[in-house]
């Protein structure tokens, strides 16, 4: 992987065994087809059970559950996967978010049923928070459980749900009578759920995106998250999605950086390559760094989250960082390609237009920087002009 600064000299044998594993298989069973995919609108549908095979799905829950493997080999597995495509990178971050909200408000009879199927690939599972009208605002959800004796009845609109066409169950966020947020775990073939894949997209074309329509999907009590009430549940899980994407920008960064690279080296104009030229060397120079930062910051969030002091504050502000960083080095190095960067020939136009979406999912850079502004100045200025 690009390294700089010798990261690796702070990764243990195990973290490096993980990133190296994930590697390997993305060059062999990801990288030959991933333009194809892209291209088709196509998430290829053995997936996630390779993964499962390889112990690379849900790597942060314990032993009985997953690989209880460190907070730096979960980032190190879908910054390679990222390195690929940002799309893939959503869909095993999906099932994490998932696995880690079953298995953190479930009850021990759900984390029995489902995170096992999870965890090798053999439930595709999706989760329902995001509104139409609601964007960054989830407070402001609409889809309604009504209690009917030991049933809820859910009724409402979802939309950017991943994986919703081709889920098994799906996790879906509801206020009850006392507008009070639960989560449901909703199978997708239950009466009254229907998923409308969002066609047409210019961006994260490998994960399936999807319309969920509820009408009175009936859901017996013991499909509720027992240990889920209000939306700090939700909340605290989209924290653990954020800290996936501090690390799979930076492998995105990667990949568009070394493309720009090896063009810069071989193409020739005017008696010699691009690379000699002192704009594309501080070009390249501006990306090496960006990615040297950013590579730092992941790394330290990593170590305070296994130690239990990460804040989610801190994670907003990598977050906003290094999809940043990544974005404007792809715009970058589709720069330095010139003609040949528009054509999915190369890597970097894919990568930069899958970053669009990246900049928006689990919440925008004007969103984080909110949340920063009042971590330090202790104002709330959400919802201020």
């Amino acid at each position: 992987m690009l390294d700089y600064y010798d990261m690796a000299d702070l990764f243990g044998p195990e973290e490096i065994r993980a990133q190296k594993q994930t590697r390997e298989f993305v060059e062999t069973e990801i990288a030959p087809y991933v333009d194809y995919w892209w291209e088709e609108e196509k998430t290829p549908a053995d997936l996630l059970l390779r993964l499962g095979e390889l112990g690379l799905l849900e790597p942060h829950l314990p032993p009985e559950y997953g690989s209880d493997t460190s907070s730096v080999a979960a980032g190190l597995i879908v910054y390679e996967l990222e390195r690929a495509d940002s799309g893939l990178r959503s869909l095993v971050s999906t099932v994490a978010l998932v696995g880690g909200v079953i298995y953190y408000y479930g009850s021990e009879e759900q984390k029995k049923e489902y995170l096992p199927a999870i965890v090798k690939g053999e439930i595709v599972p999706c989760w329902a928070l995001t509104e139409p009208q609601g964007g960054s605002d989830p407070g402001a959800m609409e889809t309604r459980a009504l209690r009917d004796g030991e049933y809820y009845v859910l009724s409402g609109h979802k939309k950017w749900a991943g994986n919703g066409n081709i889920a098994d169950i799906a996790v879906v966020w509801a206020k009850d009578e006392e507008e009070v947020v639960r989560g449901f775990i909703v199978p997708t073939g239950t009466t009254g759920f229907e998923a409308k894949e969002i066609k047409r997209k210019m961006s994260m074309r490998t994960l399936v995106s999807s319309e969920l329509i509820l009408k009175d999907v009936r859901v017996n009590e013991s499909q509720m998250l027992p240990k889920a009430e209000g939306l700090l549940a939700p909340l605290n899980c989209l924290t653990q999605a954020r800290y996936g994407i501090v690390w799979g920008a930076m492998g995105a960064l990667e990949a568009v950086y070394s493309e720009a690279l090896e063009f810069a080296r071989t193409r020739t104009t005017f008696g010699g390559p691009i690379g000699s030229r002192q704009l594309v060397q501080a070009k390249l120079a501006e990306m090496v760094s960006e990615h040297t930062v950013g590579l730092l910051l992941a790394w330290r969030l990593a170590r305070m989250r296994d130690e239990g002091t990460l804040k989610y504050a801190q994670v907003s502000l990598a977050k906003r960082n290094n999809v940043r960083a990544a974005l404007e080095s792809a715009r970058v190095a589709r720069d330095i390609l010139a003609g040949n960067g528009i054509t999915l020939e190369y890597n970097t136009i894919r990568h930069m237009l899958n970053l669009e979406a990246e900049s928006t999912l689990e919440g925008t850079k004007d969103v984080h920087s909110l949340v920063l502004g009042r971590d330090v100045t202790g104002f709330d200025a959400f919802g201020r002009s």
